[in-house]
């Protein structure tokens, strides 16, 4: 393994918030000033995207940064994987890797990168699409059962499906690869196919989909006869739970969870069985959500931040946008300017105690790996980690051995892994 720079959490002010991990820092994300408390100082001196937006409450942007105070060094376990877009450590230590172009791969605990697994369904590669996200079943121990989800090629467009299949004992191949689950319409476009996989202690099946970018796709998010920009909830094996919100309704996709997303690219539930999910909203408008059943989260009309062209507020064909409409859930946390949030891990682990019960985020554009502190349900500290590295975070998953493992967006991309200094 090539060790590369040593990582540590830099000392900062104390700022006084109750619930915090840790009782010094400094803020960081954009927002309103007014948004943390009055004895914080932002990390962000960038001024925000959106003018005249107001956050719904304390904290919920600009909240206080934190420092952990621990020294970790980063070790590439490769350099060398195709715009990898998920990894899942395995339990013998090794890792399955998605990467955006279609392949998927094991790499060995010592960085070694096996020859692309036969049995992946085509993708279709292009703009944001691809083979996305790979997780095992919760049974994968006795069934080697693994699902991914990717963007499918259609019929008059694509879309994302989520597929599932028994990996060999000698990771070379997949079979009885079905599809369980495709996101319907289909559309012919590139961007926001979502997704992220999580099961719950439940046992079922949770995923997120994205809006497909385009203004003429927005208004589907709004509506429950397609599963665009929705979180699902479904059995592994694809059927429908019936205690799901929206069973029953003529008018409704009965695997819908929750709706009103725009691009949910992180997915993962916190040791007391509480989902949360990060999305990237348009400039200025990135959100940490707090899952729950058949909430609506607002996209297009409830959104913070404004258009890539600057145009303020948001529109679509439903009408223009404001940071709060009755009825729809606020984000629990905002970034403005965006970090780009990319994978999700709840942290419960002991190689890094002062990071336990913390969500960790992937940040593409904001290049860097965000702690979120949680006091409950409410988050009271944000820490940036790996700035240094100028890398983006795709992806963070904990291993079974409690360490963070990360991939970084590029055409010679890195698998990571955080350990505790001096072990």
């Amino acid at each position: 393994m090539l060790l590369s720079s040593l990582g540590f959490a830099m000392l900062v002010p104390a700022c006084a918030q109750p619930g915090a991990q840790s009782s010094s820092g400094t803020s960081t994300a954009a927002g309103a000033a007014s948004a943390a408390p009055a004895n914080c100082t932002p990390l962000e001196t960038r001024n925000a995207n959106a003018t005249g937006q107001s956050p719904a409450f304390q904290g919920q942007t600009r909240t206080c940064g934190v420092t952990s105070n621990v020294a970790f060094d980063v070790v590439v376990v490769t350099d060398a994987l195709n715009r990898p877009w998920a990894v899942e450590p395995l339990p013998d230590g090794r890792f399955l890797v998605t990467e955006k172009p279609g392949k998927m791969r094991i790499v060995s605990a010592s960085g070694q990168i096996g020859e692309p697994i036969a049995g992946v369904p085509d993708v279709a590669a292009g703009g944001q699409g691809g083979l996305l996200d790979v997780a095992l079943s919760p049974t994968f121990a006795t069934d080697r059962t693994i699902f991914w989800s990717y963007s499918e090629p259609r019929e008059g467009g694509n879309g994302t499906a989520i597929a599932r299949g028994v990996l060999a004992a000698d990771g070379t191949r997949l079979t009885d690869v079905r599809v369980i689950f495709r996101v319907m319409p289909t559309y012919n476009g590139r961007q926001h196919f979502g997704s992220r996989i999580a099961f719950g202690s439940d046992g079922m099946l949770y995923s997120s989909f994205g809006d497909r970018s385009d203004t003429p796709m927005r208004p589907h998010v709004q509506r429950l006869d397609g599963h665009l920009g929705k979180v699902i909830r479904i059995r592994p094996d694809g059927s429908v739970p019936d205690d799901n919100p929206f069973v029953g309704r003529v008018d409704a996709k009965p695997e819908i969870w929750a709706l009103g997303h725009r691009n949910p690219q992180g997915l993962a539930f916190d040791a007391q069985g509480r989902l949360w999910q990060v999305e990237h909203g348009t400039r200025g408008g990135d959100e940490l959500n707090l899952i729950q059943k058949g909430k609506n989260y607002g996209w297009p009309l409830q959104a913070y931040g404004v258009e890539y062209s600057g145009q303020q507020p948001i529109s679509s064909a439903l009408g223009a946008s404001a940071p709060s409409v009755a009825g729809m859930e606020q984000p629990t946390y905002l970034w403005d300017p965006v970090i780009a949030p990319s994978g999700l891990q709840y942290y419960t682990g002991s190689a890094f105690p002062a990071w336990r019960n913390s969500l960790f985020v992937g940040g593409l554009a904001g290049q860097r790996l965000v702690r979120v502190v949680l006091d409950g349900t409410r988050v009271v500290g944000e820490e940036h980690l790996l700035t240094d590295r100028k890398s983006r975070i795709r992806d963070v998953k904990q291993g079974p051995d409690g360490l963070l493992y990360l991939v970084t967006d590029a055409a010679q991309g890195e698998l990571l892994k955080l350990v505790p200094k001096g072990r």
